[in-house]
């Protein structure tokens, strides 16, 4: 009921041609093809680049320590906080 037959489908690629026309689909479908080749090279030529001497990975790296560390006690030079339930003059 809600699917498309292979009729519909010749119709709308039909469709399709006449607003786009033959030589125009076939350059952008040139186009997109020309992209996702310069893509996967471009992928792959990160794959194959040596890494610089004195660069460093994450993960040869040592563990980064998530734990919080304990509160530090306040300095005592500084006055307290105003205790804002003091208002009594």
């Amino acid at each position: 009921m809600g699917g498309f037959s292979l009729v519909h489908w010749i119709i709308l690629g039909i469709v399709i041609l006449l607003l786009f026309g033959g030589n125009r689909f076939s350059a952008m479908m040139g186009d997109v093809a020309k992209g996702l080749k310069s893509f996967k090279q471009g992928m792959s030529d990160d794959e194959k680049t040596p890494e610089r001497p004195g660069a460093r990975r994450l993960d040869q790296e040592r563990p980064i320590d998530l734990t919080p560390e304990p509160p530090r006690a306040a300095d005592p030079s500084s006055p307290p906080p105003a205790n804002p339930d003091d208002n009594r003059a």
